[in-house]
């Protein structure tokens, strides 16, 4: 970095003076000779998330061209903040900057749980933002793989199965649970509590708890959250561990799946419906929704048990040349992101250069239209698609939701939870269409939708 430049300050509208100053200097990225007070600004609206250390205004170069981006809210309405980023989690329909400005983008960084922020699950929650950076696919800057460091991570070996047997004739069963969030939109304790009627299950964690971890260590929940390798050593004697992610939703893979794939027990799988697309090979996981009751899967589970050669051939992508999804390769191959990995930007830097290019590009369209007195057209808003995150609303992990009580404490929170969050998008959308400045008319409405609503059944 050589030298500083303030940002102009001019174009700050009255009674928003706003300083910040950025060092200048031009990366390998890119040819861009602007000085800094020339460049679109990017403002990460949730600023805990800025990846950058330690001031709150940095240049970047990116592939395109060359942006600010700056965790200081007193840039919000700057002429030349072109995009505010916000973090999913974060994200609060009756907190958004309003009125929303029509210069300026939104865009959606949000790779963790779909239960976290249900109001990105409808349309028009999602619809709110230009660009998306999730664990779908169709996102436009895709996370889905965050939790797999590479292909390598998931030829780790395995413990020999003579081992494991030796494990299970000392008492262990075949089959782990290790889980200590409960009370989940996927509701899958009510599912492994049916499951545990038919066969063995050792659950560690707090949720249907039945047995201690062999030392203090192994008690102290963030040894479980890492990869400890004392941890790992002891969740790899398990032939079978289930893996159920805390919602469902195309593409939602944690390191509930890919961690013990990379030790060698076999995944017992709910999660994302699509989740074959991604696996090594044809028999690498089991999935609960391919049986038609936790009896059925529980006999099958008992049958590999008792048969090593089937268990078996659950591991083989483990052996040279055993990944022959070409699909996961090529997704891998193409990443330009790393997990865990110095050598490789971060996602969230990547997503800051996904943006600043496309605000570059946008600008020089509207720079073109201007000039050519209307000729040439403007360029049209993006906008953000239901398939960037829609995510089904939650149903019970086991039987219907006609078969629980009206008082049972899932229905009342998660059922009530992901409807009323269609009302908070719907209702964010009819205050940025009437450009509503207030946020607290906010609730005003909600019960504008909640009365419609009523009135329709």
């Amino acid at each position: 970095p050589c030298g500083a430049e303030g940002w102009a300050q001019a174009a700050v509208p009255p009674g928003a003076a706003f300083v910040a100053a950025a060092a200048s200097y031009r990366g390998p990225g890119n040819n861009d000779t602007r000085s800094n007070k020339a460049l679109p600004i990017l403002l990460w609206w949730s600023g805990s998330l800025f990846p950058h250390f330690p001031g709150d205004t940095e240049r970047i170069d990116c592939p395109r061209g060359s942006c600010l981006v700056t965790r200081s809210r007193r840039g919000a309405r700057h002429r030349r903040t072109k995009a505010l980023i916000f973090y999913g989690t974060d994200f609060r329909a009756y907190e958004a900057p309003l009125p929303r400005l029509a210069h300026q983008t939104w865009a959606l960084f949000h790779e963790e749980s779909p239960m976290n922020n249900y109001v990105l699950s409808h349309s028009p929650g999602i619809q709110l933002f230009n660009y998306t950076a999730t664990f779908r696919r169709e996102s436009d800057y895709p996370l889905t793989l965050q939790w797999l460091p590479g292909v390598g991570y998931l030829r780790g070996p395995a413990v020999p199965l003579a081992e494991k047997d030796a494990w299970r004739r000392k008492g262990y069963a075949p089959v782990l649970y290790m889980q200590s969030h409960c009370d989940v939109p996927s509701d899958r304790d009510r599912y492994v509590r049916e499951l545990m009627k038919y066969i063995q299950v050792d659950s560690y964690g707090k949720c249907l708890h039945n047995r201690e971890l062999p030392s203090e260590r192994l008690r102290d929940t963030s040894t479980a959250t890492t990869e400890d390798s004392e941890f790992m050593t002891f969740i790899a004697r398990y032939k079978f561990h289930l893996a159920l992610e805390n919602a469902i939703c195309d593409d939602y893979m944690t390191e509930k799946l890919w961690r013990p794939m990379h030790v060698g027990a076999v995944p017992v799988y709910r999660g994302s419906p699509a989740v074959r697309d991604w696996m090594p090979n044809n028999l690498s996981i089991i999935l609960i929704d391919e049986f038609d009751s936790p009896q059925e899967l529980a006999k099958y589970l008992d049958f590999l048990d008792k048969n090593g050669e089937e268990y078996m051939k659950y591991l083989e992508y483990k052996n040279i040349g055993g990944i022959k999804n070409q699909f996961l390769l090529e997704s891998l191959e193409r990443r330009e992101w790393g997990v865990n990995d110095m050598t490789l930007p971060n996602y969230l830097n990547g997503f800051e250069c996904f943006i600043c290019d496309r605000e570059n590009t946008r600008v020089k369209e509207e720079q073109e239209h201007r000039k050519s007195h209307g000729k040439i057209p403007a360029p049209r808003p993006r906008i953000a698609q239901y398939k960037h995150m829609g995510c089904p609303v939650p149903t019970p992990g086991f039987g219907s939701v006609e078969d629980l009580s009206g008082r049972d404490s899932w229905k009342e929170m998660w059922l009530q939870d992901y409807w009323q969050s269609l009302d908070q998008g719907e209702a964010l959308t009819a205050m940025i269409h009437r450009n509503e400045s207030h946020q607290g008319r906010f609730w005003d409405y909600m019960h504008e939708i909640f009365l419609k609503r009523t009135r329709q059944h």
